[in-house]
């Protein structure tokens, strides 16, 4: 947020110098006086200024991932890149939404501001939509009283800090695509109802991240953007969120091609659309017996 009010600072100033320049100095210098330094250097940053201003506050903006809250999906060190226009376009500094586009879904990775102090900003993923109302019981989570099942994937091993680590089980979660943690430790049991113009928001390590069932929801007028891509890590060249999403596809995909008799080959040929996958099984009976993640099942992910 400081960044943002110091950017927008910086290119008002550069322009005022810049077309005051075009508009009144230019005309009264002499053709031999080198303008000053002042307004040499206004006039080469102004524009600069004005293009990244604008990309950040319409388009895109960079963050980076300070802690293991939404592990495993991002990481501490994952610098993002968050879509600025998905959830409106919105006036920069005030965040008033100009335009409305669109709505966070269920299963977005969004930013938004911390609704104690928005001078954070936080990332957590959209849990709970307005209207919706979310419980978490013994580590389960229910939206308008429809159990989000969760299919049991592996062991997770990570740094909790330099000296200790952590080792938690890794699921799916049928909400979307994503996987979350879960931890073998006490959790209490919380139930809310989310009110109009806001979202609940849950981190996907369950069992370590400080979300809405600690500080509440997120207004509408908090939001900043959805995550949509990892662009670099230092320690991890090759994480992306759309690489981690493929993975997961070719996950569900093996799992499902073996609780079905499929080959892999077969079912990549087959339509994500629910009516061609039900002809492929041969009716609602048959059906009704397939996970509910195989509707998810995406044909475009990388072996």
């Amino acid at each position: 947020m400081m960044f943002v009010k110091l950017l927008m600072a910086a290119t008002i100033i550069t322009g005022i110098i810049y077309f005051l320049d075009i508009l009144i100095l230019k005309r009264v210098r002499p053709k031999k006086q080198k303008p000053s330094l002042i307004v040499e250097y206004g006039r080469s940053f102004f524009p600069v200024l004005l293009l990244v201003f604008v990309i950040r506050s319409f388009i895109v903006e960079p963050f980076k991932i300070p802690s293991g809250s939404m592990m495993p999906t991002l990481i501490a060190g994952d610098f993002i890149v968050v879509n600025k226009f998905t959830y409106g376009i919105r006036l920069p500094v005030w965040n008033k939404t100009l335009i409305k586009v669109g709505k966070p879904n269920r299963g977005d990775v969004f930013v938004f501001h911390y609704p104690k102090d928005p001078s954070i900003d936080y990332i957590k993923r959209a849990i709970g939509l307005p209207g919706d109302e979310i419980r978490y019981e013994n580590k389960n989570l229910f939206i308008n009283g429809v159990h989000i099942k969760k299919i049991l994937q592996e062991k997770y091993t990570y740094a909790f800090n330099e000296n200790e680590m952590m080792e938690a089980t890794k699921f799916v979660e049928t909400l979307g695509n994503y996987s979350i943690l879960i931890h073998d430790v006490p959790s209490g049991n919380y139930k809310f109802n989310v009110p109009e113009g806001h979202y609940f928001a849950m981190g996907d390590n369950r069992d370590n991240s400080s979300d809405s069932r600690v500080w509440g929801f997120v207004p509408d007028e908090l939001l900043v953007g959805k995550a949509f891509f990892i662009w670099l890590n230092f320690s991890q060249f090759n994480r992306t969120i759309s690489g981690s999403i493929k993975k997961m596809k070719k996950y569900e995909a093996d799992l499902v091609a073996e609780n079905r008799g499929f080959t892999k080959k077969e079912l990549l040929k087959m339509s994500v659309k629910k009516d061609k996958l039900e002809r492929a099984l041969g009716g609602i009976a048959e059906m009704k017996k397939v996970p509910d993640l195989v509707f998810i099942i995406d044909t475009n992910y990388e072996s």
